[in-house]
Formats: structure tokens, C-alpha cells, sequence
């Protein structure tokens, strides 16, 4: 799954449900006592006290294993309410019903059968010894109210070693959190009046991740507890149901409904378990073996906006079957481009999900470097086929064995299938300083987590963090460069290989690179080593003195007061200016070596390529050595380095580990880059900066600074720009963007000039020539320096285009608006779902958030409708609009509002951590900052 807090990627809604409500045990109590207290039943999972105790249990029992479901589910939904004259239109329903069958083996003896089942009411519990079928045994369904377990009750003991069977009908309400089984809309066709119905199409989509199979059925639902499943799906005729495996058989039952049969999943996770009901087509993609189709709107694919994902798909997924020496699982996998989604995509086993806008290609409005993401999307939810679905991790304190390894292997099935967009470059130096970010904090949290601190759902969705992608992805890859390739690829297809099908840790996974580092004759522990890694939160800052020769290591925190004893083992790749790299190893706080020691007033730069998950000090002479070296020749240091250095430099400022002066001295060199990693790296750095200044005299001679930076590079693409054309490279591509963006944004003449131009032609005439490359940031532009007139014509574009891309782009254009009152109006509207789809809300605050215009309007606005929001994104909401608090003032609103609504998660933490660093920082840097900008500019 690729969660769109990873925008990635991403700031998005991660749902945050309460999950601890005691009303109905005692009356549960009671009825056990009577009933059965004369059995000597195994013990119930205990529940969430009121007072404070330590943190508990919240897993099933061991005793029941189940081995298969048959599920029979009948959504009651229709696809469209057509309206008709003098007859009155069908109600839409969120009714589901269904009923299930659970065969499972008992393997310690009990007289109560647990799992979960949450906003279900079930019924008819049959139990049945499959062993003995003149057994009558009693059963009676007990419910606890909101709580996630049920309990049925026998009168009978189950014997240890026999084999069982319960049925269970059950039935539900669709969720409108698009959770569980969700309703999801869109258009066929344009309404011709407000309120018509006509047009409106409506599909049923499961989104099971990680903890919603149980509102679904009653069943086992934790990942370690897989088995087969048989489902089968009543659907209204007219529409065609899709499952993880073929369908097996499909039958008319009357005027109105027919019944859809799919074969046997293979043996997997409940959170795998997949469906959708709907009106959608398809079309192929070329695989040997696999029935590989790809499923959107009809209008979708009669347009060919289906047809860059089906191009790509089959050679992906060949790719990662030589790459494990592995086939794929089944003999179809399909995926389908869903209206709404929760997260971006999920992996589902042969019914991957997506958001359509992050599967769509739409020749002509989606920017070309779209592609990109579409094809990382895609290479991450099938690297899941194998990690995740294959193999898939004991409990969700490990969840990065799943994500982390599909954000790494991602880079490779891509540089594969797509060399030309490089993507082992710009997605690792983005993945890698998003985890930096984050990983920065005190309340980070390790990549393995303890099992006891992630029990509730809300714990487990918090894991769906830029640690478990990020991190775990990076630390992937150091282990891959300190073993070797090949010998981690080799470890990697073992453990593939013999855990198929079954559940691990990451022990497991130590153990088999441990046997391929065996098998090649190397010497590296790999448990030893890599430990710390996962275990502890964060990573080292490695100060190296090349005076000296001295290395020490410390662990790097924002927060320069927090206390931390922590260390690792760290590979150091180490080069210099008449050296080639070299492996040397910091296993200790501190140690010296001459590799280390400068002579004849070279450079030494440290961790080359960036393969080692750690920051880089060095002495001020190596420093000024280095910025020397960038600002007359910079293609002698590597070009992940370059982006590197200035991302080191400037959170080392933020850690108050070097002079402030030092990171900005760096992006002098700026002026006479091309490439786009060291300039992406300068911009995100100094993002932090203008928010924290953008409110406050140090903006000035900060803009004008950047403007005379980017203006070579703006004058590099003019020309390609001013006739909205791009380069025919793609790493271009991204530098022409980013020159035009910063360029705008500080309010270069010749760019804003631009920008209004060719969005001014676009209202007169209705002919939009933009490049859909350049649309995000000359939308952006046009509507900043508008008024009404621009935002009222954005918002109508947005109203009537069907393009998902088009309308992505006009939606965060509207957040650029300096006017707060269109603002304001704009944040209304995420209240009416008919002007703000569910799953945009929180894009749509995020993004005015980022408005310095915006930014109190969005705090106030969060705080007075939070009831609504918070099951929209409500963590990532307050991390986005806290970004710029920099106050104390500020910091006593967000600690006010925290304690007010009980939100103690660590999302929450996190941003009142940071606000306490940015008021720190703030006061000892500004002078500082403005003293440097006023010089550099003459100002």
C-alpha cells in the first residue's frame, strides 16, 4: 500500500479510529459466569481499561487456526438512480448482507471461539466438528458492543487437534470512510442541471489495510493468521464483480441479481482480500502466463488513459519474476483506476486498487514526467505481490518488510522498464531525505517497533509513515551495498523462496543474507550490524576531522537539548580529490584513521553516493574545501553528493551543529547548476526557511536572493518555456519545473509575466496552450497574482473537466489565491461533498495550509469543524498546518488543542516536538539569516 501521507508522496489522510469502548462487558460477564463457568474456557483478549495500566494485549488467542472462508456477500447498492417523470427514484443503499464459513483446526482446547468483527450485526452462528458430524454443538453469538472481538459461546469444550467449522450470517452498512466495503461515485456524461442524477455512477470497492476485513465478515483478521478463500458475490445485473482470483462461474438468480463465483485464493492475509461491483471496462496487457487487464471508467478507456499503465504492467511484472526467480501467484492480476481511495494504491492479490488519478495517463493534459509516478506506483504495489502477499511480515510493528522492500524494489523493476527517467537518483535522494526529516525527531519511532506499542488500529496506521517507506527503503539499500548486490539479491530470492505463503520477522530475513554472505565467503554479521538500525529511532551524524583523522559518531536530533546515547555500525564509503572510494567501518563512539587525514589541501568526502542511511560533519576547512570545489567545478564531486552536501549542511544548521552561514554559503554554486538533485535538494532545505520567515522581514532579501540564483537556470529553459515546449530528456524536464516554479514563486518579471500570459489567453480564447508539464506552476502563478476573475474560472474548469490529472492540478491551484476571502470560501466547500470529493478534503486543507495566506484560516478552520474532520486525514491535517508555528503562542494553541481533544498520537507529538524546535531556531538564527541575505543581495 502506498499511503498518501507518502506523497509520496504525500501529505494525506491516514484515518485515526477510536477503538477502546467498555459499555456491555459487564453484562457479557455475566452471562459467562451463568453459562459456562464450569469449562475451563481459554481467556478472553483483554480489553482497554479506563484507568491507566500498561498497555494490553489486544491479539486474538492462539488456539483456533483457521485454514479457509467461504464467503457469500451481496452489496444491495445501485450503480445509477435514473430518474424518471411521475415515478419516484430507488433510495441509494449501503446495505450489505452476506453470510460466512470459517474451517480451522483447534490446537489447544476451548470452549469460546474469538475473532473480530466490528459495526456488524451477526447471527445464526453454526458450529460444526468436521471430524465427528453427529456432534451437536451448541452456539450463541455474544457481542461487546463497538469493541473489535466477538465472542461465540459453546456447550461443548473444542478438542485439541480436531477440526471445526463455524457459519455465520452477518450484515452491514457500507463505510463512508472508504474503508471496509466503501460506495464510490463518478460521471458518464455531463449533468444537465444541478442535482441531476443521470449522469452518476456508483461502484462498491474494498480497502481491507490493515485492520478492516472485520468489518466486512467476521473472521481472523491479523496477518499472520492467513488461510484460502472462496468468495462468491451477489450483484445487481448489468454489472460485473472482480475478485482477487478468476471467476470460476457466474449464474442468473432472477430479474435483478446474478451470482459471481471466483476459485481459490491462494493462502493469505485477510487484509489481502479484495472485490469491487461496477460498470467499468478494460484492457489488456501482454504477459505469457498472466491475464493481465486493467479496469476505469468507460470514458477512461475509450480515451487510452489506461492505455501508459497497461503498456508497463506485464514488463514489470516480468521483471520482478526473473529478478526472485519467482512466478507470480495467479493466473490473473488486474487492476482498476477507483474514483476514491483512501490510501494512493493497495496491493490486494490480483485485484490491485488504485487512485485513478495515480493510474491514469491522459495524453495532452497530464504532465509527461506523470509517467513517473505512475510507473513507480505500479512497480511498488507488484514488488508487493512477492513482498507482503508472498511473504508477509509476522505483525504490523514490522510492516516495513513489506513496504520497505516495494519502495526499493520499486527503484529497480523502474530503472528497468523506464531507464531514461533515472529513477535510482531522483526517488533515493527523495525517499532519503524524507526519512532524514522525519527521523530527526525524538518521537520518531524505530522501524521495528515493539509488539506492545502497536496494537490499535489507530497505532498500526501510524506505522504507515516516511520511516517505514523511507527508511526502511534506505536501510535496504545499505545493507545491499555493504553485502554486495548480487549476494543480497541472492539472500533476498532465498528467504522469498522458503517462507512462501507463510508469515516472517526480521530475524528471518538477517538469517538468510547471513546464509548468502556465508555462501560467498564474506565476513559481515548481518544481525550484528544491522540491529541498530531497525531497532533503535533514528540515525548517527558522522563528524570526520581531516586534520586529524578523528571520526566520532552521535545521534542526530533536531533538538539539540534531547539527550541520546545511541550509535551504530556504519559503513563509510570515503573518497577524496586524488582517491578513488574506499569501505571503512565506525564501530565505536570515536576512533581516528589516516584514510581520513587530508594532505596537500585536498577534500575527503564521506559516504559517496549516499549509500550509508547517515549525515556527514566535517572540519570548516574541509567544508570550505568542498563549496570551493562545487563553485569552480562541480562535476568532480558525484551528483548525489552535491544534493547530499547541501541537505547535510543545512540540517546540520537546523541542529545547530554548524554556522547557518555555512549551509547558505553552499548554494552559491546554484548559479551555475543545471541538474536538478542539487537544486531539488537547495529548494526543500530552504523551504524550511521560507516558512519559518515568510511571515517576517527576512522574505525580502530572501526572494531576492533566489531570484538571482534560479536566473541562469530560468534563461537555460526560456526558450523551450516562452513557446511552451520541454526538453526531450527527462532529468531536464525536471530541472525546466523546478527553474519555472522558483522562478515564479520569487517573483522573477520574465516568469510571472509568462505565467499570467498564457493563462490570460486560456480564459479569453478558451485554448489552453500550456505544456501540461508547466500547468501546476502556471496555474499556481496566475491564480496568486489574480483575483476573483482567475479563481472563479479555475473553479469552473475544475467543476466541468472529467480529467483527472487537469482537475489534480486546478484543485491545488486554487490554494495559491492571496485573496484569504476566496481562501476561506474555498475551505467551506471541503464541507459539501458535491463540490469537494471525500477523499480530497484533506489534500485541499493541506495545500491552503501551505498559503501563507492560508495558513491561520486552515488552523481555525481544523480547530471549529474538527468533529468532521478528524476522520479525514486528521493527524496529517495537523502536521501540515503546524508546519510554520514558530511562536510560543502558537506552540500553547497546539498543546491546547491536543489536550482538548485527546489526541496523544504520534503524529500530534511530532508536530508539537517540531513547533519547539522552530521557536528555538527561529530565535537564534533569524538575525543571522536576514544579516546574510542583505549582504549576498546588496539589500
Amino acid at each position: 500500500m502506498v499511503k498518501n501521507c507518502k506523497s509520496k508522496l504525500i501529505a494525506g489522510a491516514c484515518v485515526v479510529l477510536t477503538i477502546s469502548v467498555i459499555a456491555g462487558i459487564v453484562t457479557m460477564v455475566v452471562f459467562y459466569t451463568t453459562q459456562i463457568s464450569t469449562m475451563n474456557p481459554t481467556p478472553r483478549p483483554t480489553f482497554l481499561p479506563t484507568t491507566t495500566q500498561p498497555p494490553p494485549d489486544r491479539r486474538l488467542p492462539r488456539n483456533l487456526v483457521p485454514e479457509s472462508y467461504e464467503v457469500v456477500l451481496q452489496p444491495h447498492f445501485y450503480t445509477r438512480i435514473i430518474e424518471v417523470v411521475n415515478v419516484t427514484s430507488p433510495n441509494q443503499s449501503t446495505l450489505f448482507t452476506g453470510n460466512s464459513t470459517v474451517y480451522f483446526k483447534c490446537v489447544q482446547k476451548t470452549s469460546s471461539i474469538y475473532l473480530h468483527s466490528r459495526e456488524l450485526e451477526v447471527s445464526d452462528s453454526v458450529v460444526k466438528n468436521r471430524d465427528n458430524l453427529n456432534e451437536e454443538i451448541r452456539s450463541s453469538v455474544v457481542d461487546p458492543g463497538n469493541l473489535d472481538f466477538m465472542e461465540i459461546q459453546l456447550n461443548v469444550a473444542l478438542e485439541a487437534g480436531g477440526n471445526y467449522s463455524l457459519f455465520l450470517n452477518f450484515k452491514g452498512e457500507s463505510m463512508g470512510t472508504m474503508d471496509g466495503l466503501f460506495l464510490s461515485t463518478y460521471l458518464e456524461g455531463v449533468p444537465e442541471y444541478e442535482g441531476d442524477m443521470n449522469p452518476v455512477r456508483f461502484l462498491a470497492a474494498t480497502n481491507l489495510e490493515p485492520t478492516f476485513a472485520r468489518t466486512v465478515f467476521p473472521c481472523f483478521d491479523e496477518p499472520d493468521m492467513k488461510a484460502v478463500f472462496h468468495v462468491s458475490i451477489i450483484h445487481r445485473r448489468g454489472t460485473e464483480a472482480l475478485g482477487n482470483a478468476l471467476t470460476s462461474g457466474s449464474s442468473i438468480i432472477d430479474d435483478e441479481w446474478q451470482y459471481t463465483r471466483f476459485y481459490p485464493t491462494p493462502r493469505m492475509s485477510t487484509y489481502l482480500l479484495a472485490f469491487t461491483v461496477s460498470e467499468f471496462e478494460s484492457i489488456p496487457s501482454t504477459h505469457e502466463r498472466v491475464d493481465i487487464q486493467t479496469f476505469a471508467r468507460p470514458e477512461a478507456i475509450a480515451a487510452g488513459h489506461t492505455q501508459y499503465a497497461a503498456n508497463i504492467t506485464g514488463k514489470i511484472l516480468r521483471f520482478y519474476e526473473e529478478k526472485f526467480g519467482i512466478n507470480y501467484s495467479l493466473k490473473k492480476l488486474y487492476q482498476i483506476a477507483l474514483p476514491d481511495l483512501n490510501p494512493m494504491a493497495m496491493e490486494n492479490w490480483g485485484l490491485v486498487t488504485y487512485q485513478q488519478g495515480y493510474l491514469l495517463f491522459e495524453e495532452g493534459v497530464s504532465s509527461l514526467l506523470h509517467k513517473e509516478l505512475i510507473a513507480t506506483l505500479i512497480a511498488h504495489e507488484l514488488a508487493h505481490q512477492w513482498f507482503g502477499n508472498l511473504v508477509t511480515m509476522k505483525w504490523w510493528n514490522e510492516v516495513w518488510l513489506n513496504e520497505g522492500f516495494a519502495t526499493y524494489m520499486a527503484y529497480f523493476a523502474v530503472d528497468a522498464v523506464e531507464p531514461s527517467f533515472k529513477t535510482k537518483d531522483s526517488v533515493v535522494v527523495l525517499d532519503l531525505h524524507m526519512a532524514f526529516e522525519e527521523d530527526a525527531l525524538a518521537a520518531s519511532h524505530p522501524l521495528t517497533a515493539p509488539q506492545k506499542d502497536i496494537q490499535t488500529t489507530s497505532e498500526i496506521l501510524e506505522m504507515f509513515d516516511a520511516i517505514t517507506y523511507s527508511k526502511g527503503a534506505m536501510v535496504l539499500r545499505m545493507l545491499a551495498d555493504i553485502v554486495g548486490q548480487n549476494v543480497f539479491n541472492r539472500g533476498i530470492n532465498m528467504y522469498l523462496s522458503d517462507f512462501r505463503y507463510n508469515n516472517t520477522d526480521q530475524k528471518n530475513l538477517w538469517d538468510y543474507i547471513q546464509k548468502a554472505v556465508d555462501e560467498d565467503g564474506g565476513h559481515t554479521k548481518v544481525a550484528m550490524v544491522m540491529h541498530k538500525w531497525t531497532n533503535q529511532i533514528g540515525y548517527p551524524v558522522v563528524t570526520i576531522n581531516t586534520t586529524s583523522g578523528q571520526l566520532d559518531q552521535k545521534h542526530f536530533l533536531f533538538n539539540d537539548s534531547s539527550e541520546s546515547s545511541l550509535w551504530w555500525h556504519v559503513p563509510i564509503k570515503v573518497m577524496s580529490s586524488s582517491s578513488e572510494p574506499s569501505l571503512e567501518w565506525l564501530d565505536t563512539i570515536e576512533v581516528s584513521k589516516d584514510k581520513f587525514i587530508a594532505k596537500n589541501g585536498e577534500w575527503i568526502l564521506a559516504n559517496v553516493n549516499t549509500t550509508g542511511y547517515y549525515r556527514v560533519n566535517y572540519d570548516l576547512e574541509n567544508w570550505d574545501a568542498l563549496s570551493s570545489q562545487m563553485e569552480n567545478d562541480q562535476e568532480r564531486i558525484p551528483l548525489i553528493n552535491r544534493g547530499q552536501l547541501i541537505d547535510d549542511a543545512f540540517n546540520l544548521a537546523r541542529a545547530k551543529l554548524v554556522d547557518v552561514t555555512l549551509a547558505l554559503n553552499l548554494t552559491r554554486f546554484l548559479r551555475n547548476e543545471t541538474e536538478f538533485i542539487p537544486w531539488k535538494s537547495a529548494m526543500t532545505n530552504l523551504g524550511y526557511f521560507v516558512l519559518m520567515f515568510d511571515r517576517s522581514e527576512v522574505y525580502g532579501p530572501m526572494q531576492t536572493y533566489l531570484r538571482e540564483q534560479v536566473t541562469g537556470l530560468y534563461n537555460f529553459y526560456q526558450n523551450y518555456t516562452d513557446h511552451s515546449r520541454v526538453p526531450k530528456d527527462h532529468s531536464s524536464q525536471h530541472s525546466q519545473i523546478n527553474a519555472v516554479r522558483v522562478a515564479c514563486s520569487n517573483g522573477l518579471p520574465e516568469c510571472v509575466t509568462m505565467a499570467t500570459r498564457m493563462f490570460a489567453i486560456w480564459m479569453k480564447n478558451d485554448t489552453n496552450i500550456i505544456h501540461p508539464n508547466l500547468r501546476s506552476t502556471v496555474y499556481c502563478q496566475a491564480v496568486a497574482s489574480g483575483g476573483k476573475a482567475q479563481w472563479d474560472f479555475a473553479w469552473d474548469k475544475l467543476q466541468s473537466s472529467n480529467d483527472t490529472s487537469e482537475r489534480d492540478q486546478l484543485r491545488a491551484a486554487l490554494s495559491c489565491s492571496r485573496e484569504t476571502w476566496l481562501l476561506n470560501r474555498y475551505l467551506q466547500y471541503t464541507l459539501d461533498p458535491e463540490k469537494i470529493r471525500f477523499m480530497d478534503v484533506s489534500t485541499v486543507i493541506n495545500l491552503i495550509a501551505l498559503n501563507p495566506a492560508g495558513q491561520a484560516l486552515a488552523w481555525n478552520f481544523i480547530r471549529a469543524n474538527w468533529e468532521f474532520l478528524s476522520d479525514r486525514g486528521g493527524g496529517a491535517l495537523i502536521d501540515a498546518v503546524s508546519r510554520r508555528f514558530s511562536t510560543e503562542f502558537e506552540l500553547e494553541e497546539l498543546e491546547r488543542f491536543v489536550t482538548d481533544n485527546d489526541l496523544g498520537y504520534m503524529r500530534e507529538e511530532q508536530a508539537i516536538e517540531q513547533t519547539r524546535v522552530n521557536i528555538q531556531w527561529v530565535k537564534e538564527h533569524k538575525e543571522k539569516i536576514l544579516q546574510w541575505f542583505e549582504m549576498e543581495t546588496g539589500s
